[in-house]
């Protein structure tokens, strides 16, 4: 095994880093990850996250922790209601039976975020995660690096995994290849005691989720297991509107008053997501890493998930990060190479081929979700799933 006497650093918590980290340690590889959160509950978990037969699950069968999850995932939270602009439904599988197959190759079993990010923390040794470790730089140190982070502390590693999301400060070390604007800006936001706060909407959710579609905007709705319902404005806007608008996003007011003016061809239905304080907005331009993108191997240096291959919203993003994780894992555990830099060649040349075909097809996605003619795409499109 390459990794034999060497020390594997991931940077990053989230369910790629901690994917690879348990199979690793399946494997007796010496791990740590390293997480800027301050601890496990520092940070408010978003929507659900439906994980599929090809990725995401047979991630969690090679890692063993299938039946964890059986434990945790939310049969039901798979059921998707589309409504227009007045909330009138067009397509709805909320009176169907909740999904409890999870072993059919056209599974999408729902977990919210949280609890898959605890049995993954779990199903680790004590004190693999080092909380509070904001990554900052990384310089050479012989045949490895030394991680630097905005605490003051360090860490040595002979090879560092890059695992720390859209937003990654490690993918520089890799490649200068940057990313392009989707066109694309999402607020979203969380709704606490949702039965309470927003009924109507909870009760539209039903436990699943709902988007809403109309004239080159959308609005999805997703129902959490604590009682939370997360969500999202989609629309095309500059690059630069989340600064130039002039909106402060940490008020309900402002925010409001913009969705008022933006959706003024919607009812008021939609209204009640503002009507409580119980809630929070952000405002996060969606970006995607080009499709065609790769770069020379650094022999002891890599990458997962967004940070190797960011789209925007469409469903496989976790999925994608998690089937890395066991590709990698495969690629230095499995795989009967001799040097680091032939497996991790291995590991990004498959990466390359697979993810250039799904951002191929986010950006499709995206751009039918924001056309004229966007809920009638996507009626289309779940009425061609269920004809299967």
């Amino acid at each position: 095994m390459v990794l034999q006497d060497k020390k594997v650093a991931i940077v990053g918590g989230g369910p790629g880093g901690l994917t690879l980290a348990r199979l690793l340690q399946l494997k007796g590889a010496n791990v740590t990850v390293y997480e800027r959160d301050k601890d496990k509950l520092f940070r408010q978990q978003g929507a659900t996250l439906d994980l599929h037969t090809e990725s995401g699950l047979k991630a969690l069968r090679a890692a063993g922790l299938i039946e964890a999850f059986k434990s945790n995932y939310r049969p039901g939270a798979e059921r998707f209601t589309i409504t227009d602009n007045n909330a009138k439904v067009h397509y709805t599988e909320r009176d169907e039976e909740p999904s409890m197959d999870i072993d059919s190759e056209y599974a999408r079993p729902e977990i919210d975020r949280g609890p898959l990010r605890d049995l993954l923390i779990a199903s680790l040794h004590e004190d693999t995660i080092v909380w509070d470790s904001k990554f900052s730089e990384l310089k050479e140190n012989g045949n490895g690096w030394d991680l630097v982070f905005e605490n003051g502390t360090t860490a040595y590693a002979d090879l560092v995994v890059a695992a720390d999301g859209a937003n990654s400060k490690v993918r520089k070390y890799i490649t200068d290849i940057v990313r392009i604007y989707s066109g694309v800006t999402i607020v979203e936001g969380n709704i606490y005691n949702a039965a309470t706060n927003v009924p109507n909407l909870w009760e539209l959710t039903n436990g699943g989720k709902v988007y809403a579609l109309w004239n080159h905007k959308t609005v999805v709705l997703s129902a959490k297991g604590e009682g939370s319902l997360s969500f999202y404005t989609s629309t095309k806007e500059a690059e630069d509107w989340a600064k130039t608008s002039g909106i402060d996003f940490g008020k309900k007011e402002q925010v409001f008053a913009w969705f008022k003016q933006r959706f003024a061809d919607w009812s008021n239905d939609w209204d009640e997501i503002f009507t409580t304080n119980e809630s929070y907005f952000v405002v996060r331009p969606q970006y995607y890493i080009p499709a065609n993108q790769c770069w020379q191997t650094v022999p002891k240096l890599t990458m997962l998930g967004d940070a190797a291959h960011q789209t925007p919203p469409s469903g496989e993003g976790v999925n994608l990060a998690m089937l890395d994780a066991l590709e990698l894992y495969e690629a230095l555990c499995v795989e009967n190479f001799e040097t680091l830099g032939e497996a991790l060649t291995y590991y990004e040349q498959k990466m390359h081929a697979r993810t250039e075909v799904a951002t191929e097809e986010s950006l499709q996605l995206i751009e039918a979700l924001h056309s004229e003619n966007n809920l009638q795409f996507m009626i289309n499109f779940f009425s061609g799933i269920k004809g299967r």
